[in-house]
């Protein structure tokens, strides 16, 4: 294919891609479905005007990659780690049950067995990057609910990998072929997983250390670590892309750098995951009665696995007693057919293992399931309260009081310097708890010796505002000066939080008390007032001047720290 052909071809895709998603935004829709719909209509489905050659398939595999290498890098063991033996429990025994579901369906549908046995394999995960957007829109996230699907994800992608890696094997009717290609990988996971592992704990933290300043270094060696892995793993086995970004993405997750670089890969990643999903919908050979030839069984299996998949979720959480509402909440999160069975069914039928129609019964299923879903997700808690009535007959006395991090009466402080250092230990006498945002890495040090939290990154992105729920927040202290920044922060905590900010300009600080900043620290402002009065001293009165710095002398051989020069221009200073 010619540079122009595939110039164009990519052209198409973005317009009509943009396009879709722009009217799928407007239903509430994740965008995903829109990649799904324009490979449909790009493709033999509709006006087979794009194929699935030459550079698309190889963006769409580095999609695939860079897909599992950003999901990786949301998978951090201490959100779960309170609730880990629970979670784990629950996690196995959905996979298993859900598993069997799934093959009792397609088998009463009339599947022939290794039609079957793939559906049952691709139909069990969540949608991963859909509950987590989602959850995360809501500031859900962090809540119980949010916490427990986060866990059985973690469980659920492990087992995703293998799943990918195990369809490399030439035929699944092959026992001794599917054994042997299985130990390869749990061999080659384990080898890699300990070197992802020690690496997480001692080489990333300090190689990360030391380029984090630098933004364009830092992301490139994030990504250079993911093609580290891929091109490792890859080598080894068929599959081991998938297997190689995901712990390479696992290992970075463990570091506090983790939010700032998710979110400045997830960009770059998005675009790889519009190709991708793009070329699902590209591969429906055979067009429209491919992807209609099982419509019938589609719609009959996702309202089958809708409903068991609630229902098993529930048995499962409620069993380890975490309450019926965040169970009922953390189930009817999970049940869709995730866009992962997709993925495993192009694997499969690229490998000859299915046909083209069996890849449009999966396409629908997780095209109806992930559009009901998303409205269930979205109105979860008015659906509780609806149904709270019949529910509360599962009420037990024994429930878990589960101890989970979460930050309620807390303070934040944004960036860190001379004067927010001076602020904290009030801050810690009176708030439960304290939480530092900074992205230098020389002040690392200092924090964590420190008693308070830290997050890792710059304010601008959401995924750190929402990381310490800036939004719940009862006291914020900015010390960025860039009006932008502070009239955004003002903008997304709540009317009843405290808000200190810092200005440089008198109209700076007067846009600032509009939006309802508490009060606006006016550093050079004042300095320079001060600096004024001090002269003034100098040359009029020495024994006043003399006993003003002596003072300054004593402070600062009681803080061992420079005196914080300025001061705070309240709301009437400022109108004065």
């Amino acid at each position: 294919m010619s540079e122009i052909a595939l110039a164009a071809d990519f052209a198409i895709i973005i317009v009509v891609a943009t396009a879709v998603g722009i009217l799928v935004r407007q239903l509430g829709q994740p965008t995903i479905i829109a990649y799904i719909f324009t490979g449909v209509i790009l493709g033999p489905v509709l006006f087979d005007i794009v194929t699935d050659d030459g550079l698309v398939y190889l963006m769409a595999e580095l999609g695939l990659g860079f897909l599992l290498f950003l999901l990786g890098m949301k998978m951090r063991f201490s959100d779960i780690r309170d609730i880990l033996r629970p979670i784990t429990n629950v996690a196995i025994g959905q996979t298993v049950l859900q598993t069997a579901l799934a093959f009792l369906v397609a088998l009463a549908l009339g599947f022939g067995t290794r039609e079957v046995l793939v559906i049952a394999l691709a139909t069990v995960f969540g949608a991963t990057p859909i509950i987590v957007k989602v959850l995360s829109d809501k500031d859900e996230i962090t809540s119980l609910p949010g916490r427990i699907d986060v866990g059985v994800l973690i469980v659920q992608d492990i087992y995703l990998v293998v799943v990918l890696a195990m369809f490399s094997a030439d035929s699944l009717e092959n026992t001794g072929e599917i054994a042997q290609t299985l130990a390869i990988i749990f061999v080659m996971m384990t080898f890699i997983g300990l070197f992802s592992f020690a690496s997480s704990r001692y080489l990333l933290p300090r190689m990360f250390r030391r380029v984090a300043n630098d933004k364009d270094v830092f992301l490139v060696i994030a990504i250079a670590w993911a093609f580290l892995f891929i091109a490792v793993a890859g080598s080894q086995f068929d599959g081991g892309i998938e297997i190689g970004a995901f712990l390479a993405g696992l290992s970075l997750a463990q570091l506090p750098y983790s939010k700032e670089l998710e979110d400045r890969i997830t960009p770059i990643t998005d675009f790889f995951i519009l190709v991708f999903f793009v070329s699902i919908g590209l591969q429906i050979e055979g067009g429209a009665p491919s992807l209609f030839a099982y419509w019938q069984e589609a719609l009959i299996a996702s309202a089958i696995l809708m409903f068991g998949n609630f229902w098993i979720m529930f048995y499962l959480i409620d069993r380890e007693g975490f309450g019926v509402e965040p169970t009922f909440l953390a189930s009817i999160n999970m049940v869709q057919v995730s866009e992962f069975s997709l993925i495993v069914g192009a694997l499969a039928l690229q490998q000859g293992y299915i046909d083209a129609e069996i890849l449009g019964y999966l396409t629908l299923m997780a095209l109806v399931t992930m559009t009901v879903s998303t409205y269930i997700v979205a109105n979860n808690h008015a659906i509780y309260e609806r149904l709270e009535p019949w529910f509360a007959r599962f009420e037990s006395e024994t429930d878990r009081d589960a101890d989970l991090k979460t930050y309620n009466n807390h303070a934040i402080a944004i960036g860190y310097d001379e004067i927010t250092a001076s602020v904290l230990p009030l801050l810690e006498e009176r708030y439960d708890d304290v939480v530092i945002i900074d992205r230098k890495t020389e002040h690392i040090d200092a924090i964590e010796e420190a008693p308070y939290d830290y997050v890792f990154g710059d304010f601008r992105h959401s995924e750190i505002r929402k990381e310490a729920n800036l939004s719940g927040a009862d006291f914020v202290l900015s010390s960025s000066v860039e009006r932008e920044v502070n009239e955004a922060l003002l903008e997304e905590v709540g009317a009843d939080a405290l808000v200190f900010v810092e200005a440089e300009r008198i109209d700076d600080a007067r846009s600032l008390y509009a939006k309802g900043a508490t009060y606006v620290v006016m550093s050079t402002h004042l300095t320079a007032e001060l600096l004024s009065e001090y002269v003034e001293h100098y040359l009029t009165d020495r024994s006043a001047f003399d006993a003003v710095t002596r003072a300054d002398i004593d402070r600062l051989d009681d803080t061992a720290r420079p005196p914080v020069r300025g001061g705070v221009g309240s709301r009437g200073e400022i109108d004065g």
